[in-house]
């Protein structure tokens, strides 16, 4: 199945579809904890839902405030996420590298996107979109509610961290 009809990125490679790439996928995702149980087979059938980009240094994947219905595994690179603050300087969140996600509280929720993401360097990466996350749970109902449960840990992981890093200025400031 491909997953993406019309060109998500068209300012970007559109390296076609996830499946012609499962070796380095499976590669890169087998020493992520993410990822880290599921087979080879598994990781073959989610290709089936999913395409692939390749991205220059400086590429935006991702803008804080856009719409989005789909996430971002990235496979080879580096890219930074961040946030304007109220003056509209940019923090950065975090840099995420090989096996790790962006997007997916967009993907999960429907909701504007919460960051911005732009790569570092060269980077490759897969695309999930809502419809192929839905032709997943319809068809593979067991792999789709894996995925999710995974993804769903993934961003819990992310809210109590970012939870014990807003503790200090909490506590400070009597709240």
């Amino acid at each position: 199945m491909n997953a993406l009809p019309d060109p998500l990125y068209p300012e970007l490679e559109n390296l076609g579809a996830a499946t012609a790439f499962i070796g380095d996928i499976f590669e890169v995702i087998e020493h992520i904890p993410l990822f880290g149980d599921f087979s080879y087979a598994e990781i073959e059938r989610l290709c089936d839902y999913m395409d692939c980009y390749g991205a220059p240094a400086g590429a935006q994947l991702l803008q804080e405030g856009a719409e989005g219905d789909y996430l971002l595994l990235i496979l080879t690179g580096a890219v930074e996420v961040f946030k304007a603050d109220p003056n509209g300087e940019r923090k950065v969140i975090a840099t995420v590298g090989p096996g790790n996600t962006i997007g997916e509280m967009s993907l999960i929720d429907g909701h504007e996107r919460h960051a911005s993401c732009v790569t570092v360097e060269p980077t490759d990466f897969a695309v999930l979109r809502r419809n192929a996350l839905n032709a997943l749970l319809a068809l593979e109902p067991m792999l789709g509610a894996r995925l999710l449960l995974v993804l769903l840990g993934e961003m819990t992981r992310r809210l109590r961290e970012a939870n014990e890093r807003l503790l200090p200025f909490i506590s400070a400031n009597g709240i």
